[in-house]
């Protein structure tokens, strides 16, 4: 049995140019190949979203059913980011 799978795929004009530069500029060896990383990263970036799901948002989660005193209102953050809205702007 084949360890892998033909599939056929549309790509905008786009990305399919940039899979082709890829493989012109010699990055890769085929166009598949381009394809795989792509995936991989992909895979990659979903396991480290997953793991702060769980590891951070749902600690805090948790911990904030346990004392909702902790939270803030929605105007206190409404007012943090425009403080930090302000700071940055103001460096500019």
């Amino acid at each position: 049995m084949r360890a892998t799978r033909q599939l056929s795929i549309t790509l905008p004009h786009e990305m399919a140019e940039m899979v082709r530069a890829k493989v012109s500029s010699g990055e890769y060896a085929s166009e598949s190949e381009v394809v795989r990383d792509g995936l991989r990263a992909l895979l990659v970036r979903e396991r480290a979203i997953e793991s702060w799901l769980v590891a951070e948002v749902g600690a805090a989660y948790d911990a904030l059913k346990k004392d909702p005193a902790r939270g803030l209102s929605v105007e206190d953050v409404r007012a943090a980011l425009e403080r930090e809205h302000e700071k940055a702007t103001a460096k500019k």
